[in-house]
Formats: C-alpha cells, sequence, structure tokens
C-alpha cells in the first residue's frame, strides 16, 4: 500500500527525523525500490499466527475446563476469556466475531453477548503506538500540524482506533490509526477462518460458506485502504445529499495517507442513549436510519456493510443522524438489488416462481424446489416488517432475545436435511448489514409502518437507472 500523494507544504514545518527513523519513513514513500515495512509478508503471517495462537490458547484453557466441570457459570467464564483473547488480537478474527455475535441462534446467548460487546469498544493500543504511527505517517515533526492531540483513544476498533484532536485553524478532527502490521493479519486470518469454517461445514452441513471467505477477504483488504475510505465518504455525502438529517464526515487530505485517515469530527449521541426517548422520538429516528441505509440501496445499488450501533449517532434530540466509517462499503452490481426487489414483491404476492427466480439473480445456484421453500422462511422473516401494511416494531409481539432465533434454527435444520445451499458472495454482506439495522430497531423499539416507507422507497425503481446513478456516484467520488 502506498501513502496518499499529499502537498509537499504539509509537511514544510517538520523537523528532519533521526537516522533511525529516516529508513522507517522513507519506506513509506512513493519509492518503487524501497519495501513496504507493513507489506504482507511471510515473517508477518508467521508472527500474526503465533499471536493469535497465544492469545487464544487461554481461551481453549478455559474451554478444555468447562468440558471437565461444565456449568453454566463456566460457558460464561469461556465466552468473557474468547472475547478478551480476540479483543487483544484485534484485526479480522476480531471483526468475524462481531459478525457472528448478530447471527440468531449462531452461538450461544453468553457467547453472543460477549462477542458483541467488540462491537461497541474495543481495547485501544497505547501512546508508544500513537507516536510511532504518527511519526511515519507525516513526520518526525507531527505533533507541531496539531493545536492539540488526545493521547488516550476516543474509540477503538478491530482495524484501527480514533483520537480526538485539533487542527490550527480550529476544527476538530478524529485522527483513525490503523494497528501495525495488518496487511498479513488479514492474510493470516484469512487462512485461519478457511481452515475454521472448513470445520463448520463438516460438522454443520446446513450452509456452504466458501464464498463468505472470498467475500469476507475482499472487504478487509478494501478496508486497509484509507484513502479508499476517504473515497467512499465522498460517495456516501453524494448519495445522501438531498437528505438533510444525514451528515458525513469529510476528510481532511493533508493530513492523511493509506494508515492514517484525518477527518472531521462529528458530535452526536450513541443511538443507545435514545432507548428510553419518547416513542415519536425513537420513531423518527428509525425513519432516518431506514432512509441512511436502505436510501443508498434502492437508489444506487450500494451499502454500509458496518451498520453497528457504535456506526449511528443522534443529533439534535433526535432530529439528525451522524453515519460513521466508511470502510466497509459494498457496490453491487444493480441486478442484486433487482433481485431483492423482485424477492419482496415475489413473497408479498406468495409468488413461488418469482421467488425462485429472485433467487437465481442474487446468485444462488443449482437450487431445488425443497431448498427454495426452506429459503422462503427466512425470507418471510427478514421481510416480514415490509409485508405489514400497519404500524408495528420489527419484532412485532416477540422479544428481542427470541426474535429470529426460531427461524433460525427452523432453516438451519432443514438444509441439514436438504442442502447444503450455497450463500452467494453479494449476500454475505447484505444479511449482515439487514441484521445490524435490525438490532438498531430492536433497541429502539420503534413503531413504524415500514411497508408504506419501503415502498415509497421504490418509487419509479428501474435497474438501469439504478447502473446509471451508481456509475455517476462512483466517478464523482473518483472509484470509477
Amino acid at each position: 500500500m502506498r501513502p496518499l500523494q499529499l502537498p509537499r507544504a504539509s509537511f514544510a514545518n517538520a523537523a528532519p527525523a533521526n537516522q533511525g527513523e529516516t529508513a522507517y519513513i522513507a519506506c513509506m514513500t512513493d519509492t518503487p525500490d524501497v519495501p513496504d515495512p507493513e507489506r504482507n509478508r511471510l515473517s508477518g503471517r508467521l508472527s500474526r499466527t503465533a499471536k493469535v495462537g497465544a492469545n487464544l490458547s487461554g481461551a481453549g484453557i478455559s474451554f478444555a475446563a468447562n468440558t471437565l466441570f461444565g456449568g453454566a457459570q463456566s460457558d460464561e467464564r469461556i465466552a468473557k476469556a474468547l472475547a478478551a483473547a480476540l479483543g487483544r488480537s484485534k484485526g479480522p478474527l476480531m471483526k468475524v466475531a462481531q459478525m457472528v455475535s448478530t447471527i440468531p441462534d449462531f452461538l450461544p446467548a453468553e457467547y453472543a453477548a460477549e462477542l458483541g460487546q467488540l462491537q461497541a469498544q474495543a481495547p485501544a493500543m497505547g501512546w508508544p503506538f500513537v507516536k510511532r504511527r504518527m511519526r511515519a505517517e507525516l513526520g518526525a515533526d507531527w505533533l507541531s500540524l496539531f493545536d492539540s492531540f488526545q493521547k488516550e483513544a476516543s474509540h477503538a476498533a478491530s482495524l484501527g482506533q480514533v483520537h480526538d484532536a485539533r487542527m490550527h485553524d480550529g476544527r476538530r478532527v478524529a485522527c483513525k490509526l490503523q494497528y501495525p502490521d495488518m496487511s498479513s493479519a488479514v492474510e493470516s486470518d484469512v487462512g485461519q477462518l478457511k481452515a475454521m469454517l472448513g470445520l463448520f461445514n463438516r460438522m454443520d452441513g446446513s450452509i456452504d460458506l466458501t464464498e463468505m471467505v472470498g467475500e469476507v477477504t475482499d472487504r478487509l483488504r478494501e478496508e486497509l485502504d484509507y484513502g479508499r475510505e476517504a473515497k467512499h465518504m465522498a460517495l456516501y455525502a453524494g448519495m445522501l445529499a438531498d437528505k438533510d438529517f444525514v451528515q458525513v464526515p469529510e476528510p481532511v487530505p493533508e493530513l492523511s495517507t493509506d494508515r492514517l485517515l484525518t477527518m472531521t469530527w462529528l458530535d452526536g449521541e450513541r443511538l443507545d442513549a435514545f432507548e428510553g426517548a419518547a416513542q415519536d422520538t425513537r420513531n423518527h429516528i428509525a425513519e432516518m436510519l431506514f432512509w441512511t441505509w436502505w436510501g443508498p440501496f434502492n437508489g444506487h445499488a450500494v451499502i454500509h456493510g458496518d451498520p453497528h450501533l457504535g456506526n449511528y449517532q443522534v443529533t439534535g434530540g433526535g432530529t439528525g443522524i451522524n453515519l460513521l466509517d466508511f470502510g466497509c462499503i459494498r457496490v453491487f452490481p444493480p441486478t442484486f438489488v433487482e433481485g431483492v426487489v423482485d424477492l419482496y414483491r415475489a413473497t408479498l404476492a406468495e409468488d413461488f416462481d418469482a421467488a425462485y427466480a429472485a433467487y437465481e439473480k442474487w446468485g444462488f445456484q443449482n437450487l431445488s424446489r425443497e431448498l427454495v421453500e426452506v429459503l422462503n422462511i427466512w425470507a418471510r422473516f427478514i421481510y416480514g416488517p415490509l409485508l405489514d401494511d400497519r404500524l408495528r416494531s420489527v419484532a412485532d409481539g416477540v422479544s428481542a432475545g427470541e426474535y429470529g432465533r426460531k427461524e433460525a434454527f427452523q432453516v438451519r435444520r432443514l438444509l441439514k436435511e436438504k442442502g447444503p445451499v450455497k450463500i452467494p458472495r453479494e449476500f454475505v454482506f447484505m444479511d449482515r448489514a439487514a441484521i445490524g439495522l435490525g438490532a438498531a430497531y430492536l433497541r429502539l423499539k420503534a413503531e413504524v409502518n415500514y411497508h408504506r416507507l419501503f415502498e415509497e422507497s421504490l418509487e419509479g425503481f428501474d435497474v438501469n437507472a439504478v447502473a446509471l446513478r451508481q456509475a455517476d456516484a462512483l466517478k464523482a467520488a473518483s472509484l470509477a
């Protein structure tokens, strides 16, 4: 990976680096014959494998102890040990754990709860790492480029952490720093993920997840490119330009590289802070979330693939939304969106043949009537809130903890008998994003006519128009 080409003026005040730093900083420049010290390399992958193995060993010991002694408290201890191990390891495995924790009935409740906490706040790296990263990206005198820079991370995630800073012109900014050696970590963790999914396929047999590996790998590689993430911000700012209630951060190019992304700071409250707000306020927040997520998908075939609660902020006491973290953005073929719309209409009309054709348009292969009947169980659950032309909550009388569990259990049981079904790669982040958005609605206990909202979003839907809008938006954001 190479840094963004920054104006030389941005480094005008930087003092010369010492001899030891000079070699490292030189490696971070656009010099073709100098290797990148954080590129994907064998030594880095081996080191990563050893680190992950060491971190997970504690959880393995806990698991062995639980096998001998059993008990619910033992389950809870294992879950905590596993979450702590993944938090220390950071990187892709932690992100996959976050994803898995949102799937109903995939993990025991104790595991899902602990791994879900990783979405909110992962353990941050300390000041020595921050200084090394900032020096490598902006030069030895990097601190002089800011009026102030907070030593403690304001947020930490799987691939990087964010620091609050202020520029000399008064602008408050967020500096997102990528953790060291993430390129090697991705390739190492993907190898381990393949092994784990292979074991899952042999033990479970309900779902063929081979396409998931390729999809997750591609998105993770993109997430490491902060220059691309800056373009994703521009993409979303353009797609949501007509939604005055949504704010998207703006990148600061002169203080950004491929491993450092500086952007304008957005103030807002966490979404879960409004769980006790008035019903009308929660309903309005839910409607704003709908247009923030479904609008770009239906209109441009683009989704925000990481819609966990920490990536939404509420502003103005419930009148606005901040959308954050644009590392995981999925651009679909417009025909995939057409398949989503077709399946919605087929499910609404209970048209089996139309549903069969929609699954094929999504990319499902080797379907049989029996498999489509099983998939329709999940479709009726996922589309459920959109099918009822009435005011309702997402769960509609079912507790949040039980919502989706019965359907998930039934689908997996039947797929073991009729399957396996091979999940198309486009489906992976679509399903994750839908579950993440649904989780936000469950937390808000919003009561909305989702059917009318969705129908409004489909007014004048035409796949060719989606393709044209997508092409224009990608070009405007320098992504095409």
